[in-house]
């Protein structure tokens, strides 16, 4: 695998690529690599003659310095994890390299859907996201780039931006990825301690009772019941059933309807959706 810190190097590397007429492959992650993340590695190694993988821990997405911080790093496992993938090339810029003229963030119109859930809990997050994304896929160029849907709100973001800057690149969103007893993995979930792990299964658990249960007609009744499950376990945030295109409220039963959740478990900050109705 070939490891680039450096924009320029990483550049010259995949200019010869095109030169050949490869098609790139990109996954962009924040490094504390899990099976998630080399589910989307698979996917892409399996439609693309390239594929690079990003590790890049960005400021500008954070609300808190310490959630900063505490993020999870861990380099020389995530390197590992690549090369046993077969992951053709790494990009591991340092702060510097994203942002040589400090943390500027571009202010971009990305909709309503950038303003509630996620982006009323962590005003600015997505700007962040939306910001580095956009450096990312200018700096590689993909025909393609990957994204798990455990971030759903994430992925309709970051389709707006595509949409909003005309980026050529066809984005690809994968299933979220769970442990055997359900929990979507996360790197966060190695914050958690044994207990606070035990009781984050409730999250899941209570998405596919809500996907084996929903009806539009008694989504209200659904939702209650279900806040008040998580609530005896969890500091919950929100639980919410949406449109699964424009995350905004339900207005009839032909509508495809996702739900989305966040809260804290312990000292940690979980989300979690499930896709109700296709």
């Amino acid at each position: 695998m070939h490891l680039s810190k450096t924009i320029s190097g990483l550049q010259q590397h995949l200019l010869k690529a095109a030169q050949k007429g490869l098609e790139i492959g990109f996954v962009p992650t924040m490094g504390a690599l899990h099976n998630g993340h080399i589910s989307l590695i698979k996917k892409a190694l399996s439609e693309n003659d390239l594929v690079v993988c990003s590790i890049f821990v960005n400021p500008t997405q954070f609300n808190q310095a310490a959630d900063l911080e505490t993020y999870p790093r861990t380099p020389a496992e995530d390197i590992a994890l690549l090369t046993l993938a077969g992951n053709h090339i790494l990009f591991h810029p340092e702060v510097n390299e994203m942002y040589p003229s400090g943390m500027q963030v571009k202010s971009r119109d990305l909709g309503p859907v950038s303003s509630i859930f996620e982006g009323a809990s962590r005003p600015g997050h997505f700007d962040g996201v939306a910001e580095v994304v956009s450096r990312l896929l200018n700096v590689v160029k993909p025909m393609r780039a990957y994204f798990g849907l455990k971030d759903y709100q994430q992925c309709m973001i970051i389709k707006s931006l595509v949409e909003l800057e005309h980026i050529p690149v066809s984005l690809v969103f994968c299933p979220t990825q769970r442990e055997p007893d359900g929990l979507a993995m996360s790197s966060r979930n190695r914050r958690l301690s044994p207990e606070n792990r035990e009781q984050a299964i409730v999250i899941s658990r209570t998405l596919f009772e809500m996907k084996d249960n929903y009806r539009f007609e008694q989504k209200q009744e659904l939702l209650e019941s279900c806040r008040a499950r998580l609530s005896k376990s969890l500091q919950m945030e929100y639980l919410d059933i949406v449109n699964a295109r424009t995350l905004m409220p339900l207005q009839s039963a032909a509508e495809s309807a996702v739900a989305l959740f966040a809260g804290r478990c312990g000292e940690v900050r979980l989300i979690d959706n499930m896709l109700l109705t296709e």
